[in-house]
């Protein structure tokens, strides 16, 4: 009798994750995995929405154009046009899996398109301002509902199994992942034919962040450790918008305000992005948030104000629900008064290095979404490419698996924690955790200098071994998991960074403030004899 099929097994339940399962599904087992609640992925607080080139006005040479301009000089052409061409399609895919996008009669598709900053035209399919959230509501009730789709909550992926854990003599391949039952407080072994990593950026390692608290770049520390190349990490965004209030410090003023006529301004009134940039408002994040950041330090402020007022409440209401409600609850009227604002780390740009079918350099392990490297982004992600490279990568990736017979999975060792005790101090991890945010946010953040940068990594690499010693003598838990490959992303951040002497897109260093006439990616590499 023929052996079932191992499964294929997907860290991270987000658009990324959810795609690739989904596509898979019909012919192959599928485990998802969520470190949290399933609904607390990444993609649910997306407010934009995702690029088509649907409109008649539009053309796949024009976002292709948009996007490098936004990338400053280091996107993957190839990659670029790939992802543009198959942007439609992406679109109309989310349409059939049941996502409620905003309707226009008029328009393409029957939808309404909004512009965003970078781009030339309208070409953002959008469900009013909570676009993230309607889509991955109505993926995950297809997940729910398919036969084939495990989906693990409040698992979280340790480490990858590879060929050292099997001691073979071999180009590196994978073989699974060992996971955390996080509420069971046990580690168990998960063999896969194919495992893909769909986790995420890493926007916690900084103290301010849009990001939820799944943001703690766990694939790509892990395929770090596995011996894969990791690309463009000095390349953090900050988004230019995120609400200043002690009770919310989360919370994304969308894009698609300013591209619908919001202005920033100081606490006077004056406007001060046309001093900035002629595209004013509309230019791409990285000048926005850097605007942002010299106004606040030459006048001392805490924040600057996004005003919409001039907008209309009928409008505000119409197109911008939950963030009327949600600034309503915090006595904020955005009819009648500007919106605090002040940026934060939003997207991680590099990545696992990984090409158009996600597939990363270990054999069997494949990438997508934003844990990854493709060249899509270069310097500086084009708004709302990231939910469209999420559809039409996870769909590639799903069909070079569907593509490549499985193998027949050897004997994978049970995890060993026979030499470690529960911990006795999670303080430790609290301390350190802290420390870590802060450091990268003082000295790693939107403007930069090499002697910042050579403390931090020097600060780093103290933490880094405190934390491996805690990991190598203590039972594991989510706390210490995430600060592990926290810090470990942190060091891949200053290490990226350190190695551009230059300014250009979202990397801004005093020490080097010039662009150089020709530049290519930061790629690291990590020496065979430390690989984990």
């Amino acid at each position: 009798m023929p052996q079932p099929l191992s499964p294929i097994v997907v860290i991270g339940a987000g658009l990324a994750g959810l795609t690739v399962a989904l596509e898979v599904a019909n012919r192959r087992p599928v485990v998802v995995m969520a470190k949290r609640d399933l609904d607390e992925a990444a993609t649910a607080w997306a407010q934009g929405g995702i690029v088509g080139v649907l409109g008649s006005d539009d053309s796949v040479e024009s976002h292709v154009r948009d996007t490098q301009d936004a990338g400053a000089g280091l996107v993957d052409e190839h990659t670029a046009r790939f992802i543009a061409k198959h942007s439609a399609a992406a679109v109309q895919w989310l349409v059939d899996q049941g996502v409620p996008f905003s309707a226009d009669p008029s328009g393409p598709l029957g939808l309404h398109l909004t512009r965003e900053g970078g781009h030339a035209v309208r070409r953002i399919a959008h469900a009013a301002d909570a676009t993230g959230l309607a889509i991955h509501q109505a993926l995950l009730a297809k997940a729910r509902a398919h036969p084939n789709i495990v989906l693990r909550e409040r698992w979280m992926a340790v480490d990858l199994i590879t060929s050292r854990h099997l001691r073979r003599n071999e180009t590196a391949r994978c073989y699974g992942v060992y996971a955390l039952d996080i509420d069971a407080r046990h580690v168990e072994t998960l063999p896969a034919c194919a495992v893909v990593l769909a986790t995420g950026g890493v926007g916690k390692v900084y103290r301010y962040t849009s990001n939820p608290d799944t943001a703690t770049g766990d694939g790509i520390a892990m395929a770090w450790r596995s011996g894969c190349r990791i690309g463009n990490m000095e390349f953090i965004q900050f988004h230019p918008t995120c609400l200043y209030h002690p009770q919310e410090r989360s919370f994304l003023i969308t894009e698609a305000m300013r591209g619908e006529g919001a202005h920033l301004k100081l606490p006077d009134g004056t406007r001060f992005m046309p001093a900035h940039d002629a595209r004013a408002e509309l230019a791409p994040r990285d000048i926005v948030a850097r605007a942002i950041d010299f106004e606040m330090k030459k006048h001392g402020l805490d924040h600057v104000w996004l005003d919409a007022t001039h907008l209309g409440e009928t409008f505000l209401k119409e197109h911008f629900p939950t963030i009327h409600a949600r600034c309503a609850s915090l006595g904020i009227d955005i009819a009648r008064q500007p919106i605090p604002v002040v940026p934060a780390a939003h997207y991680t740009c590099g990545g696992v290095v990984s090409d158009l079918h996600g597939q990363a350099d270990v054999a069997g392990l494949y990438a997508v979404g934003e844990t990854t490297y493709t060249g899509l982004h270069g310097a500086n992600r084009l708004a709302s490419n990231s939910l469209l490279e999420c559809v039409v990568l996870g769909r590639t990736c799903a069909t070079h698996i569907l593509a490549t017979p499985p193998n027949p999975l050897p004997s994978v060792p049970a995890w060993d924690e026979s030499q470690v005790d529960d911990a006795d101090e999670q303080v430790v991890i609290a301390h350190n955790w802290d420390e870590l945010r802060l450091l990268m946010w003082n000295y790693v953040g939107i403007v930069r200098t090499t002697k910042r940068l050579e403390r931090a990594l020097h600060r780093i690499e103290l933490l880094k071994s405190e934390i491996d010693d805690y990991y190598a003598n203590f039972r594991v838990t989510r706390d210490l998991l995430e600060l592990r490959n926290l810090v470990e992303c942190a060091e891949l951040i200053v290490r990226s960074a350190l190695v551009r002497h230059e300014s250009r897109g979202l990397h801004y260093s005093r020490d080097f403030p010039d662009t150089l006439p020709v530049s290519l990616p930061t790629v690291l590499t990590r020496p065979a004899h430390s690989r984990g």
